[in-house]
């Protein structure tokens, strides 16, 4: 079985400065093996690594950094075939995020749980996404 990470390109404009998170907490962005492309938990921060405010913005964000990472493999967001989304009070924030899910992400629509949490990895992150992408000849 072949596994391989995947890196974001150092002029990466979504991710911008935040890229070095990855090293400097010890993880991938995502790894690909036997087809599938796992993608780690993502986050609405900026590239200059503030947080927006609204959670549309992050949600926004989030999606954005994901597509970025889909990209980097040339895939895109219909490839995405299993997400779960992570929410700061969840039924306070659903109806913004919803909202900004629903302008990105476009049928055929993967498979998707919503968990709400207490909190995220930093104060003011209201969503964190992961997902799984399917490559299309499977040959990854």
């Amino acid at each position: 079985m072949t596994i391989g990470t995947v890196e974001i390109p150092e002029n990466s404009e979504v991710f911008g400065e935040t890229r070095n998170a990855f090293a400097r907490f010890g993880y991938s962005a995502a790894v690909r093996a036997k087809g599938l492309l796992f993608i780690a938990g993502t986050i609405g921060r900026r590239s200059d690594g503030s947080i927006p405010d609204s959670i549309q913005e992050q949600t926004e964000a989030a999606i954005r950094r994901i597509e970025e990472i889909l990209h980097v493999e040339d895939l895109d967001l219909r490839a995405l075939v299993d997400v779960t989304s992570y929410h700061v009070d969840i039924h306070q924030h659903l109806p913004g995020f919803s909202e900004a899910k629903q302008r990105l992400i476009k049928p055929p629509y993967p498979a998707w749980s919503m968990i709400g949490v207490s909190g995220l990895a930093s104060p003011g992150l209201l969503v964190e996404i992961r997902a799984t992408a399917a490559y299309p000849d499977a040959s990854r």
